[in-house]
């Protein structure tokens, strides 16, 4: 997992024209919070667990998107 982490890190992403393409959603049910950083209909070519919770998705150099699985707990939202 080190070394995975390790290779992210270093690997230059970019986020493409994020004033038009930003969009946020939570999903209360399953506690999870989703950052879009592309047009919905766009695909990433793989996701990549990063920590314990956190997903990112990537087609090529670009960051699609940036998932957080048990949010609340991440931001102390459950008292």
């Amino acid at each position: 997992m080190k070394r995975l982490l390790d290779e992210i890190s270093r690997r230059r992403l970019f986020i493409e024209d994020i004033e038009k393409n930003l969009w946020i959603e939570y999903d209360k049910q399953n506690d999870t919070l989703y950052l879009y950083f592309a047009p919905e209909n766009e695909e990433p070519e793989e996701s990549i667990l990063v920590g314990e919770d956190t997903i990112i998705a990537i087609k090529g150099e670009k960051l699609i998107s940036i998932t957080f699985i048990n949010f609340s707990k991440k931001v102390d939202l459950e008292k």
